[in-house]
């Protein structure tokens, strides 16, 4: 966690009108820090792209700190771990995504970028059929180390919360409102547990409600945090279609177990298998292949195995990013490494032409031997 004055500063533009997630992170990153942000000139903050006048007036009139003072003492005395964007232990699967939450807040003992990643997302309204395949896939996936991700809400995500526990997979929750409460309140007793195997995870500050307008917030974490996405019974509407859309908009693999034609609960799930927005997959085998993690799993590669030549610091942070055969935008890097603008586009061409990393289209890397 970093240093509680500028966590206060943080909270507050998370507070701030018209200051959305990808705001303040270019605010940080352009002031250094949140309270650097606060003290800025008027004028000078509306010169900041994306920013202009009104939300710089926001910046400039808000006043409500004692809240953020509240909040502070709410994080130390339940003992809440914050994650900044800019935090080692903030999901790197999540910080790839331009939208992503400036601030996480945290409950459990999951570490976010240690394990593989699978979210499961599904009707509040299961049938047998969707249970069983939900329970049966978690089962067979026991052997792996994996998180399984869902949303806390009633049906295929309470199914897939407990199955985890069940089979000694650790399993976290996203949810659409603060950690001051749960919701549903039915599953009170399944949170607890999974706070110790497993965790909580939300965007939102404690006293923020389930209200209708967080839960698709709620589900861009959800696709974004995850290695792969995959949906067990949906109808043709509903938050579940919602986060495969948003999944495949962050370039996720999506998953979904197949229904019957006539079936209402499964016309999501074949829906996007149909428009080839989700991949149709019976099992874990299915899955695993697919994924290609039927190997052991992978960790980062060492400069030294990847290097021919002595580079220096921020060549190190970069390769340190990346994992084998995985790709890495600029932006990451940049956030990831807070390697300034100049110094950052200097490593990377140096990389390239010693044959390290390869450039790929979009501002895209990736290791040069896979």
């Amino acid at each position: 966690m970093i240093m509680n004055n500028d966590l206060l500063y943080r909270i507050a533009l998370t507070k701030v009108p018209h200051i959305g997630d990808i705001h303040a992170k270019i605010l940080i990153n352009q002031f250094h820090t949140a309270q650097n942000v606060f003290k800025t000139p008027r004028k000078l903050l509306e010169k900041i792209e994306g920013i202009g006048t009104i939300r710089a007036n926001a910046i400039k009139q808000f006043k409500d700190f004692e809240h953020c003072e509240r909040e502070l003492i709410f994080l130390e005395k339940h003992q809440i771990k914050v994650f900044t964007y800019q935090d080692e232990a903030y999901p790197k699967n999540l910080i790839r995504c331009d939208d992503c939450p400036s601030l996480l807040y945290f409950k459990g003992n999951a570490i976010l970028n240690e394990k593989k990643i699978i979210s499961i997302v599904g009707t509040r309204v299961n049938t047998d059929y969707g249970k069983q395949c939900c329970e049966k896939l978690i089962e067979e996936l026991s052997t792996q180390e994996i998180i399984i991700v869902s949303g806390l809400a009633y049906g295929i995500d309470t199914i897939a919360h407990r199955a985890a526990l069940r089979n000694g997979l650790q399993t976290v929750g996203v949810l659409a409102h603060g950690l001051d409460r749960i919701y549903p309140h039915q599953n009170r007793s399944l949170a607890h547990q999974m706070i110790n195997q497993g965790g909580l995870l939300t965007d939102f500050c404690n006293g923020e409600l389930p209200n209708k307008q967080n839960f698709p917030k709620r589900n861009r974490i959800t696709a974004g945090i995850c290695d792969a996405l995959i949906v067990i019974e949906t109808g043709v509407k509903g938050g579940s279609l919602i986060t495969a859309e948003i999944a495949n908009s962050y370039n996720k693999d999506v998953f979904a177990f197949p229904g019957r034609v006539n079936d209402t609960k499964s016309m999501g799930c074949n829906e996007l298998i149909k428009t080839n927005k989700a991949c149709l997959i019976y099992d874990s085998n299915d899955l695993l292949n697919l994924l290609n993690w039927t190997s052991s799993p992978k960790h980062g590669v060492s400069v030294q195995s990847t290097l021919f030549y002595d580079c220096d610091e921020n060549e190190k942070k970069i390769i340190n990013c990346f994992k084998s055969d995985e790709e890495l935008h600029y932006d990451y890097l940049f956030n990831y490494t807070q390697i300034s603008n100049t110094i950052l586009a200097n490593s990377l061409l140096t990389l390239e032409m010693n044959n390290v990393i390869k450039s790929l289209p979009g501002k895209r890397y990736r290791l040069s031997n896979y």
